[in-house]
């Protein structure tokens, strides 16, 4: 039999895992954390969680890989996508495969919380007053062609046209604002 737990965080910034699984602790619930692929599927089977915090970035894997094979595992469980790395499509895949919300970083753990709760979209949302700027609009068409190859940064520069390392160096940034 398998115990449950209220949430499996998956991220490989073990501080930031550690803090937010002290912090819902804090706020009554159970927390596990998972610093890769390989610890959050065994967690996953071990724990049956109720909500699953998965980071968009791993170490070793992306967060959008796991999402079938987490549901597949507990089917019952709800995962909010958590990412420094934020893009309209990385946040589109995420929807599509099985997360019930993103949430760009930081986030606070009220934030999270939150996040497994709002589950509806909002039609009344304000819409922004400017258009996103070029610098944005280079990073979400880098973030497309990145995931239509499967995240291989050397296939991505061919397409994109440009040197790998220069691609390395703009996906190093954090992502324009507008």
């Amino acid at each position: 039999m398998t115990d449950c737990v209220d949430f499996l965080i998956v991220d490989d910034d073990e501080i930031f895992a550690g803090i937010l699984a002290r912090t819902l602790k804090k706020k009554g619930f159970t927390a596990q954390t998972a610093g890769n692929e390989v610890t959050a599927l065994a967690e996953c089977a071990r724990l049956t969680p109720y909500r699953i915090v998965l980071d968009m970035k791993l170490e070793d894997s992306s967060g959008l890989n796991l999402i079938g094979r987490l549901l597949n595992i507990a089917p019952a469980a709800r995962i909010v996508m958590l990412t420094g790395y934020s893009s309209i499509p990385t946040t589109v895949e995420a929807i599509k495969l099985g997360a019930i919300n993103y949430l760009c970083k930081p986030a606070s753990a009220d934030d999270i919380i939150d996040a497994f709760d709002k589950v509806t979209g909002n039609p009344d949302i304000s819409l922004p007053q400017q258009p996103h700027s070029v610098d944005r609009l280079e990073w979400e068409h880098i973030q497309r062609v990145l995931n239509d190859n499967g995240g291989n940064i050397s296939a991505t520069a061919r397409a994109l046209g440009m040197h790998r390392r220069t691609l390395q160096r703009k996906l190093q940034k954090r992502p324009v604002k507008n």
